[in-house]
């Protein structure tokens, strides 16, 4: 799928200092995604917060993002859990016109095996409407989802159609880049090996980094779906260190500490996240003034 190929970004909830959803501030981000070359949204990922959002703040989400949007961008849609019925009747109910895709994460806590995780996706593929994009990220679900897995996914549905590899193993992603079938995007999730895994013949991102800075990061993955790695990796590792901050004390705590810096939304996090501290948010401040 080509609008799915290049830089996409997985979007913060921004919230206003008494923790209800900042409407006005999610427009903002949308815009300035669009307006600096993002090539498509992930609504309502991990990065949103969506585990501290109630249905109706989910709703609410959704509703702010198609409309500032107005049809720009293709647009993604977090549909997943570790309850395969509850994941699967979503999919049957929700009106889903809006979204190129879906972005499903393999199931978290209950730690499947390997087959486990195929039933899950077969019922997912079944249910779903439209594109299914697999999110693999083994620190947040306790389980690996093998290659061997994902290639056997992408061979028996024609609508898995792609995946979010966040294990931060290249050779695991250059493994499914060998093996999966023709026109199988194989997405980084993991933004410091984002580029290496383009060269190597990925799809592109889906990117927390990318929505804080996202001239140079979407610049950097074109330049190294062009095969320009010289010119990808200055702009690679000028973004290196701001890729380590954000993540040091948690995300999206540290995105939305660069949002502030950037004065597009507050830096509130919902408990059990808490925000950057001093020592962080100094250097988070001065990475920004050198970026800007």
């Amino acid at each position: 799928m080509q609008s799915l190929t290049g830089t996409g970004v997985a979007l913060v909830t921004p919230f206003k200092k008494d923790f209800s959803v900042d409407t006005d501030a999610l427009t903002k981000i949308v815009n300035y995604q669009v307006e600096n070359g993002i090539n498509y949204l992930v609504v309502l990922g991990t990065t949103a917060e969506s585990a501290t959002l109630n249905k109706d703040e989910k709703e609410l989400v959704i509703k702010t993002v198609i409309e500032a949007n107005a049809g720009r961008l293709p647009l993604v849609l977090g549909v997943g859990g570790n309850n395969t019925h509850e994941v699967t009747e979503e999919l049957k109910n929700r009106d889903l016109s809006a979204f190129t895709a879906i972005l499903s994460v393999s199931p978290y806590y209950n730690k499947p095996t390997q087959e486990g995780i195929y039933q899950h996706f077969k019922a997912v593929a079944e249910a779903s409407p439209i594109p299914v994009i697999l999110y693999n990220v083994p620190g947040r679900t306790a389980s690996n989802m093998l290659p061997a897995t994902v290639i056997r996914l992408a061979n028996d549905f024609e609508n898995i159609v792609a995946i979010k590899e966040a294990a931060g193993d290249i050779v695991q992603a250059m493994r499914l880049i060998q093996g999966a079938p023709k026109g199988f995007l194989v997405i980084s999730g993991d933004d410091m090996i984002t580029l290496p895994m383009v060269l190597a013949g990925g799809a592109g991102v889906i990117s927390v980094i990318g929505e804080g800075f996202p001239k140079q990061f979407s610049k950097m993955v074109q330049l190294g779906l062009e095969k320009k790695a010289d010119e990808a990796y200055e702009l690679h590792y000028l973004l290196a260190d701001s890729i380590d901050m954000i993540f040091e004390q948690g995300n999206p705590a540290g995105i939305k500490h660069i949002f502030k810096a950037l004065g597009l939304c507050e830096d509130v996090v919902r408990l059990p996240l808490v925000n950057v501290n001093e020592d962080l948010a100094g250097r988070l401040n001065a990475f920004v003034e050198k970026i800007r």
